[in-house]
């Protein structure tokens, strides 16, 4: 039961995504325009994923976006241990995302920093938080 960090499929992503950021949405509604640019990685646990994220690379910037934990994996570490393989691979380049406010405690865990002032966007509140040093775990 040792979890894996390994790229996941758009299906797996799509599907965690909707169940844990967005419920009320429709499976189209929660794709991205820009999801097939993206690279897409998961925690699976006996082969089932239960953490994704999606990483989007530009210039020398990361982006990561729609990171999501299964309810029932939350609290176990995996979604630690999915954000520092991010952090890892970003490794000498600008990381950020637009995180909702509720998570800002584990980004700054790893060294993140908001910038900016906070906005409503859906009826969730979000502010940009960025690193610009290299990861050390």
């Amino acid at each position: 039961m040792t979890p894996q960090i390994r790229e996941a499929p758009l299906e797996t992503v799509w599907r965690i995504r909707r169940e844990v950021l967005y419920p009320e949405r429709t499976l189209d509604g929660i794709k991205l325009a820009d999801d097939d640019a993206g690279s897409h990685w998961g925690v699976f646990i006996n082969d089932a994923a239960v953490s994704v994220i999606s990483l989007f690379e530009a210039g020398d910037e990361s982006r990561f976006r729609k990171f999501a934990t299964l309810p029932h994996e939350q609290n176990k570490g995996y979604g630690s241990l999915l954000l520092g393989h991010i952090m890892a691979q970003a490794q000498g380049r600008v990381i950020w995302c637009n995180a909702r406010t509720s998570a800002l405690s584990l980004y700054e865990r790893f060294g993140m920093r908001p910038v900016g002032p906070a906005w409503e966007d859906q009826g969730y509140t979000y502010i940009k938080m960025e690193k610009w040093k290299s990861y050390q775990p």
